[in-house]
């Protein structure tokens, strides 16, 4: 095999708020041959998160922190080019947690291999078959037990995650009210998606108050994806015995201040509540379980869904800051070398919407 050279994506210091090119820094270096064990993939899509942004820090997370001088970590997906693992062979579709780079090199164990049906899209396991159909799934299903009946209250609930939690909580027959940062996001989930209610929290003069409105029962289960001042009002909502799943805090992933915790804390022991957190890597057992269902669910057409794809890995950061300007729609993810098969299969099926972005466009939305 001729020598390739790999672009990456390289952190070059600890970010103070919104990343920029004075933190991270795009190479250009060699590939190393593979060593026994290692697998050699050519990445396809990158999937852009907010929790890379607290990777990036150098606070506890449920991963270590990225290195200074190590490529920044992300869940991407592509194709096996060498393999040095058993497991796999050239051809294969793998994902895994590498980074923001056209080539990665992996340990074949820390990789899973993915064989879309016909007509799926190639990334819909980095959104709705990857970490963000799978922590909707086991985070609500599992961790806020919803029962017939109850108000489900989902913050983001334009984003990836949230969306499809309020779908998910109306097929088991709550009620769902969502949380989103503009009027376009709240007739979305409600006019498309089938949420009861949406709350613009950025026009809302008193968020508590407008969260009792809209929740006129109060809160059963609370699906929380940005803490900060949303938990603080919701917790004066809550009903007892409710339920929190706490599955974000990205309203203080850029902090450059400790941010203080909820000043009505307080209402967890006075209501009851049962706050819990959880990782989607904990029902790694059970992702084929949830895989089937959520398809089941497209293919009877109960749940709908968006990806925001942008080309070109020098796109990642302004992809990436999207996130924090709540400019994205839906799950953000950057295509790298964009072929024929892939724009078709991304846009085959009437229940995903596929925005693919240039970067011209990209820059309208900043």
């Amino acid at each position: 095999m001729p020598e390739l050279r790999n672009r990456s994506w390289i952190l070059q210091k600890r970010p103070e708020g919104l990343v920029t090119l004075a933190d991270i820094e795009l190479r250009e270096e060699p590939l190393r041959p593979l060593q026994a064990g290692e697998v050699l993939i050519r990445n396809h899509y990158l999937s852009i998160d907010p929790a890379i942004r607290d990777w990036m820090s150098e606070r506890p997370s449920y991963l270590p922190s990225i290195p200074l001088g190590e490529v920044v970590r992300s869940t991407s997906l592509g194709e096996v080019i060498d393999s040095r693992h058993p497991a796999f062979k050239a051809g294969d579709l793998a994902v895994g947690v590498n980074g923001w780079e056209d080539y990665s090199i992996a340990r074949g164990e820390q990789l899973m291999p993915v064989q879309p049906m016909p007509g799926e899209a190639e990334q819909y396991f980095l959104s709705i078959y990857g970490a963000v159909g799978l922590t909707a799934y086991f985070g609500f299903l599992e961790k806020g037990r919803p029962q017939p009946g109850e108000t489900v209250l989902v913050s983001a609930a334009g984003g990836a995650v949230g969306s499809l939690v309020g779908q998910i909580a109306r097929l088991k027959g709550c009620r769902a009210v969502g949380l989103a940062g503009s009027e376009e996001k709240c007739r979305w989930i409600v006019d498309e998606l089938g949420f009861d209610a949406a709350i613009n929290y950025r026009t809302s003069a008193n968020l508590e108050e407008a969260i009792r409105e809209a929740c006129p029962e109060g809160v059963d289960v609370y699906f929380d994806n940005v803490g900060g001042e949303v938990l603080d009002a919701t917790l004066m909502n809550l009903n007892k015995n409710a339920r929190i799943v706490f599955c974000g805090a990205i309203s203080g992933y850029n902090s450059q201040q400790p941010v203080p915790g909820p000043y009505n804390f307080w209402q967890i022991l006075a209501r009851t509540v049962t706050l819990e957190g959880f990782l989607v890597s904990d029902y790694f057992e059970r992702f084929p379980e949830a895989i089937a269902q959520v398809r089941q669910w497209l293919a009877e057409g109960k749940i709908t869904f968006r990806e925001q794809v942008v080309d070109g890995l020098e796109h990642c950061l302004d992809t990436f800051n999207l996130l924090f300007e709540g400019a994205n729609t839906g799950k953000l993810i950057v295509r790298l070398a964009p072929t024929a098969e892939a724009g078709v299969r991304g846009n085959s099926l009437s229940h995903a919407t596929e925005a693919s972005v240039s970067a011209a466009v990209l820059e309208e939305t900043r």
